[in-house]
């Protein structure tokens, strides 16, 4: 048994520095990008195609004046909030990796504060706006229905959004914050080889 410890011992002094080129490391964050990037479009396509969803609306024939203002919330809301998403994914997409590494960090860098301010503040701009808009579309509907499905409708919409306020938000920033740190700092070590070999 001893000799088991002297040897785990002597593996645990024993460490590898494995250096990855340069060049992998710049394949791997290229790959990395292009996903952040992927995604960030994927999300102004959802928001895009939110915001006809709920313009569609407007196609039927509502009586109330709530109702249309409750529409118009939402579909303001939609729009500005695609609209901040398009800024930030602009921020990603304008540079170009291998031009200028730095100012692509710098981007980065950019980006992660954007993204922490939309997740804080701006998330919460956008629920609010979002629930008065809901609440005035909801003061016709809920009108002609029967008092359980009212009940049940509301509890479940405030479910719903306490759910995405909390749970999914916080590992949302978690996830996300994460996968830009790891980039920020892979691209620093990029600089930093590129430098030495200069």
């Amino acid at each position: 048994m001893q000799e088991f410890d002297q040897i785990e011992a002597l593996w645990a002094k024993h460490t590898v520095d494995v250096k990855i080129s340069a060049d992998e490391m710049l394949s791997q964050a290229k790959k990395e990008v292009s996903t952040l990037r992927n995604k960030s479009m994927l999300n102004i396509i959802g928001m895009v195609l939110s915001f006809l969803a709920v313009a569609c609306l407007w196609f039927f024939n509502f009586q109330s004046w709530t109702t249309h203002l409750g529409i118009s919330i939402i579909v303001l809301v939609v729009a500005v909030y695609t609209l901040i998403l398009y800024n930030n994914h602009r921020i990603i997409a304008k540079n170009d990796i291998t031009a200028n590494p730095n100012q692509f960090l710098n981007s980065l860098k950019l980006y992660q504060l954007d993204r922490l301010s939309l997740y804080n503040k701006l998330y919460w701009f956008y629920t609010i706006a979002l629930s008065l808009g809901m609440t005035f579309f909801f003061v016709e509907i809920l009108n002609h229905m029967q008092i359980w499905a009212q009940i049940t409708l509301i509890g479940i919409s405030l479910g719903w959004m306490i759910f995405c306020s909390t749970l999914v938000r916080k590992a949302v920033i978690k996830r996300d914050k994460e996968r830009i740190a790891l980039l920020i700092e892979k691209f620093e070590r990029i600089s930093a080889q590129f430098n030495e070999q200069v």
